[in-house]
């Protein structure tokens, strides 16, 4: 079924663009939730139209998370954890504990969009990826220190 999508979709495509998907997934999800509509010659139309102001709403919202990925990047973030006799630490760092953390300092981060390659189970300085637009990404400085 081609769909136009009005939204960006991750593993799908970005907004304006028609894709072929499969039917069940466009008629479950994308169309209900507002993502996308068919591709027919009336919605091209409507697409022509509304695509202008969407752009326009595109534009301010990747400038916005430019914004708060230069406020991050300037940010060192620190968390503490227990550890055991050889420095290792109880558990790990997970995207979660992450998501906690930046919530503290007034940064709301779904924690699907902290892109770590592995949890975190030592202490040191990381540099994490945290996506806050499929365009942009910030790079966070985290430090894990002993809670002792």
């Amino acid at each position: 079924m081609k769909v136009i999508l009005r939204s960006d979709i991750t593993n799908v495509g970005r907004q304006g663009e028609i894709k072929d998907v499969a039917c069940g997934f466009a008629r479950n999800y994308l169309v209900p939730e507002n993502l996308a509509m068919e591709a027919t010659d009336r919605n091209l139309k409507i697409w022509q139209r509304e695509r202008v102001k969407l752009e326009k709403q595109r534009e301010e919202i990747i400038n916005s998370a430019k914004k708060i990925a230069s406020k991050m990047e300037t940010v060192e973030f620190t968390i503490k954890a227990k550890i055991g006799e050889n420095g290792k630490i109880f558990g790990s760092v997970t995207t979660a504990s992450l998501s906690k953390l930046f919530a503290e300092q007034g940064f709301n981060v779904n924690k699907k969009d902290i892109l770590l390659s592995d949890n975190i189970k030592e202490l040191g300085n990381y540099e994490i990826n945290v996506r806050l637009h499929p365009e942009v990404v910030a790079k966070v400085k985290l430090v894990v220190l002993s809670d002792k």
